[in-house]
């Protein structure tokens, strides 16, 4: 069979019959279209979780105190807690905000006033003090009520905002009846409950005072470190003010530095992400490959009589194998093209609905066609091998 015949029989077996083509064709557009969509959104979503990684990394600056001394001599260099009005000034700051760590020996924090002698000892959540500005600099969304504001800091009201897990594990869930948690025996009111944070995550897991309060009631002392998100491209210019700003006299007792480059953690990310989209993709392109298969396969029985009409004038057992590898074949390109038209399609509509850059490997549109191809074929082997052991007499005898 030269090369025309074989393109011109595989041509009207399938325009012959259209709908049985169209079906043969849709398992296949249905797979590769999830493929290349798969692929196409981990690839934006893998770009967009990247993006992400970078923009944090480059608007943050931690500013923390050097220590001099070892053991109980230790001496930590002092930070104010007016960060927000040293720094607020210096241009490219977008928010800064100071925390410490709060020292309430073995005071209990619970919401109940009543204790259970038999209750098994539980560690308490973290206390943190902190400025009004921490809220914005780390990023963070409140579920319910609202954060501390100077006067409540200035005053040292028996406030606090409760990070999510500490307030699921305190059984704190609203705040328009104002809850109270009990630290030791003083009482402080939630006005808030922290939902998220991008940076310093920690936060979700501790109940936060304002700074006033704690060195009114603990003694707190000096900031721990300080957050700073900038603008854009102004990182390392406030990493240099930074220190002047908080300590104009000694600033060399301040150390400013940016987070380290995540390389693992993104890479990690990433690769997750690209294995999900590709596992589901090739799911859905295997049960595309069984649907040809099972449609070729009813093709071959229906067509008995012509294969065994075809072995009597002469088509030897080769002849037909490649017959139907064709056609099974030409099945697999065709939905391979409109598959791939249609997933990426959906990669560009998808990322327009959520605003983010589409990113497509330019080989995905090159490749995806062949992928059709070729699952179109391995598909139709079994077919093709059952037709070609039909013999001439049984084929015609069963027409």
């Amino acid at each position: 069979m030269r090369p025309v015949e074989l393109v011109t029989e595989v041509s009207s077996a399938l325009v012959v019959r259209p709908a049985r083509t169209a079906m043969t064709v849709l398992g296949t557009v249905l797979g590769v279209a999830a493929l290349v969509a798969t692929l196409g959104m981990s690839q934006t979503a893998g770009g967009q979780i990247l993006a992400r990684f970078d923009e944090l990394r480059a608007t943050e600056v931690i500013v923390t105190p050097k220590k001099s001394g070892t053991g109980d001599t230790e001496v930590r260099a002092p930070i104010p807690w007016d960060v927000e009005d040293r720094l607020d000034r210096l241009n490219g700051v977008r928010a800064a905000g100071a925390r410490a760590t709060v020292d309430v020996t073995d005071a209990d924090v619970r919401a109940t006033t009543i204790r259970d002698p038999q209750a098994a000892p539980t560690t308490p959540p973290k206390i943190v003090a902190a400025s009004p500005g921490l809220l914005r600099a780390v990023r963070g969304r409140l579920s319910v009520g609202r954060w501390f504001d100077a006067g409540h800091s200035r005053r040292a009201d028996r406030v606090v905002v409760l990070g999510r897990a500490a307030a699921q594990r305190l059984g704190v869930t609203r705040v328009d009846r104002q809850p109270a948690i009990l630290i030791g025996d003083e009482t402080y009111v939630v006005i808030g409950i922290l939902d998220a944070v991008q940076r310093e995550s920690d936060l979700l897991g501790s109940v936060i005072v304002p700074a006033g309060t704690a060195n009114d009631r603990y003694s707190t002392g000096t900031p721990e470190r300080v957050v700073i998100d900038t603008a854009i491209g102004a990182a390392d210019l406030i990493r240099a003010q930074a220190p002047i700003a908080l300590s104009p006299n000694r600033p060399d007792n301040l150390n400013a530095q940016r987070p380290a480059e995540p390389e693992d953690t993104r890479n990690r990310v990433s690769d997750d992400v690209d294995m999900l989209f590709v596992v589901l993709g090739l799911v859905s392109l295997a049960i595309g490959a069984v649907g040809i298969a099972n449609i070729t396969l009813v093709s071959v029985l229906e067509r008995t009589g012509e294969i065994g009409l075809r072995r009597a004038l002469g088509a030897t057992r080769g002849e037909i194998t490649l017959q139907f590898l064709a056609e099974s074949g030409a099945t697999g390109l065709m939905g391979g093209v409109l598959g791939t038209l249609i997933g990426l399609s959906v990669v560009v509509v998808a990322a327009l609905i959520r605003r983010w850059n589409p990113i497509i490997d330019a080989s995905i549109p090159l490749a995806a066609p062949a992928v059709g191809l070729v699952v179109g074929l391995i598909a139709g082997i079994y077919p093709a091998i059952r037709a070609a052991r039909l013999q001439p007499v049984d084929a015609l005898r069963s027409t």
